[in-house]
C-alpha cells in the first residue's frame, strides 16, 4: 500500500516525528520499538535544521520497525531515497517564496531520480503560543489561532491548487495545540486528509483533536521528553 493510501484510508491514525538532531541512535531505536508496540501508522523524519545523517537515521528506523518512513524535510538537505515517501511541503501560510516553490524547484530533479512516492502537502503554520523553530527558520509568520476563517481559506486554496494533504501545525514544542474549532472548520471545508501536529502531549488533547476531525495526529516533542506518553496518545487513537 502506498503511504498516501494509508493516510487517506478510513479511520483515525497516529504518526510520530523523529528529528535526527534531537535524538541519539539508542533513543531512536527505543522510540521505534515503542511505535511498533503501540500501533503507530507512520514515522516522519525531519526537522528545522540541516541534518547530515538523514540516510543513516532512516536505515536505523527501518532495521528496527515495520512502519512506513516518510520524509518531513525542513530543507533540501533532508532528502533521501531510503524513505518510503516524501511530504512535499509547501508552506502556504507564509509568503517566503523559498518555502512555497523555490526549494521545490531545486529538489525536483533529485526527487524524480529517487523514484520516491511524493505527497504534495499544504503546510499551514498556526500560532501555538510561542516562536517555534519552523517560524524562525522559514522566516514566516504563523496565522493567529483565532483567525479561523484565514486558516480555512488557506486550506481550501491548497486543495484547489492540487495539494493532496493538509498539515495543520502549531510547531515543534508549541505551548498550545491547534484549537479544536479550527480543526473542525478546516475538516468540514476540505475533501483531502487532514494531519494535525504541535502541542499534542496528552490523551485528552489527542482525543479532542481527533473528535474535531483530524485524520492523523503527529507527536514529536512530547515523546522526545517522555516516551511513555506515546502509549497514552496511542490509546486515544485506538478508541476510533
Amino acid at each position: 500500500m502506498l503511504c498516501y493510501d494509508k493516510i487517506a484510508a478510513p479511520g483515525r491514525k497516529l504518526a510520530i516525528l523523529i528529528d535526527p538532531e534531537k535524538l541519539s541512535i539508542p533513543a531512536i531505536i527505543s522510540t521505534v520499538f515503542s511505535a511498533n508496540e503501540t500501533g503507530v501508522d507512520l514515522v516522519l523524519v525531519g526537522g528545522s535544521l540541516v541534518s547530515a545523517k538523514i540516510d543513516s537515521v532512516i536505515e536505523v528506523i527501518k532495521n528496527n520497525c515495520r512502519i512506513p518512513v516518510v520524509l518531513f524535510p525542513g530543507s533540501i538537505m533532508q532528502l533521501s531515497n531510503k524513505a518510503d515517501a516524501l511530504l512535499l511541503l509547501s508552506l502556504v501560510s507564509g509568503r517566503n517564496p523559498d518555502y512555497l516553490i523555490g526549494n521545490h524547484v531545486l529538489a525536483a530533479p533529485y526527487i524524480r531520480r529517487s523514484n520516491i512516492e511524493v505527497i504534495p502537502t499544504g503546510y499551514i503554520l498556526v500560532d501555538g503560543g510561542n516562536v517555534t523553530s519552523v517560524e524562525y527558520v522559514s522566516n514566516t509568520r504563523p496565522i493567529p489561532a483565532d483567525k479561523t476563517d484565514l486558516v480555512v481559506a488557506t486550506a481550501m486554496a491548497s486543495e484547489m491548487m492540487g495539494q493532496k494533504l493538509i498539515y495543520l501545525e502549531a510547531g515543534s514544542g508549541a505551548l498550545k495545540h491547534i484549537p479544536a474549532n479550527v480543526v473542525a472548520e478546516v475538516k468540514q471545508n476540505i475533501s483531502i486528509p487532514l494531519m494535525v501536529g504541535g502541542g499534542i502531549n496528552t490523551y485528552d488533547k489527542a482525543r479532542l483533536l481527533l473528535d474535531a476531525g483530524a485524520d492523523m495526529i503527529v507527536v514529536g516533542t512530547a515523546i522526545e521528553q517522555n516516551l511513555s506518553k506515546l502509549g497514552q496518545i496511542a490509546k486515544a487513537v485506538a478508541k476510533y
